[in-house]
């Protein structure tokens, strides 16, 4: 008897738990816990914050646990996942396992195959990764930014993109040899008179020389506006395409400091080397028609 009366007891509290709109909107939202959504599962999905939604490890749905949406987070670009969208989710360490764990594994037996470390000084990255291989026989510990993969992704396309600059450049240095000899061939009556007049070579190869390099400095000076103006237009596009914050181009410091320390001397080079042909002749040739 007392038994029956228990249990219409629990009965009629949910009852009354489930006809209260209040009380049922507030309990859940207490035990529920709370994950991040990448913005583009969020897009895709029309989700956002506060929203309560189920996940699963099976395709099928079963065992699918309740979340809340505490955030909508941008990820972490990269350039190897370029193209694909990054649909993720971010939750706590316990829920991930609970969400993950295989039925016939205990919990805390759980295995891992890497961990990530922040040190509170970096420059203490080499000490740390010597005391771990050390103490820790089995283990392999490396620096994230490590470049000791000499034969990597990123070090293969820095290599290729080294030897397309260096074939652009050689051919560029060959096309601008040609045009400067067809200018320069065209002042050989202004050079001859200079020549004429007493004008010794010196003097007009320094003049040649000032006047390469000023030529030489402002097509430097235009290509870094060309390039610094069309940074935002290029990423804007490439961002839009693949939906991703990744940076396609960066002009630096350094990118202007290369550009500009190779381009203003060869272009005054070639403009040297094209006149020197020329001022070796006497005036009386290069007057002449």
């Amino acid at each position: 008897m007392q038994r029956r009366r228990l249990i219409r007891s629990i009965a009629l509290l949910v009852l009354i738990a489930a006809l209260d709109p209040v009380a049922a909107a507030q309990a859940p939202s207490e035990q529920i816990p709370e994950i991040l959504v990448s913005r583009q599962l969020a897009d895709t999905e029309r989700l956002s914050a506060g929203d309560v939604v189920q996940l699963a490890s099976r395709a099928d749905g079963t065992d699918a646990r309740r979340f809340r949406i505490a955030g909508i987070y941008e990820p972490t670009p990269n350039p190897m996942r370029l193209g694909s969208l990054p649909r993720e989710v971010r939750m706590h360490l316990p829920d991930l396992l609970g969400l993950t764990r295989s039925p016939s594994t205990a919990a805390g037996a759980e295995s891992i195959s890497g961990i990530n470390v922040a040190l509170a000084d970096a420059a203490d990255a080499d000490a740390f990764v010597r005391d771990v291989n050390a103490r820790l026989p089995g283990v392999r510990a490396v620096r994230s930014d490590s470049a000791a993969d000499a034969a990597g992704t990123f070090t293969v396309i820095e290599r290729f993109h080294f030897a397309i600059a260096a074939v652009t450049i050689v051919a560029a240095t060959v096309f601008l040899v040609a045009l400067t000899i067809m200018l320069v061939d065209e002042r050989r009556e202004t050079v001859g008179v200079l020549r004429l007049i007493g004008l010794p070579v010196r003097r007009i190869l320094t003049q040649i020389l000032i006047e390469g390099l000023l030529v030489a400095g402002a097509g430097a000076a235009f290509g870094l506006v060309l390039a610094l103006g069309s940074e935002g237009l290029i990423n804007r596009f490439f961002q839009w395409r693949y939906d991703t914050a990744l940076i396609f181009v960066a002009v630096t410091s350094r990118v202007a400091f290369m550009s500009v320390w190779i381009a203003v001397p060869l272009g005054a080079s070639a403009t040297v080397l094209a006149s020197w042909a020329m001022l070796r002749r006497s005036g009386l040739r290069l007057v002449r028609r």
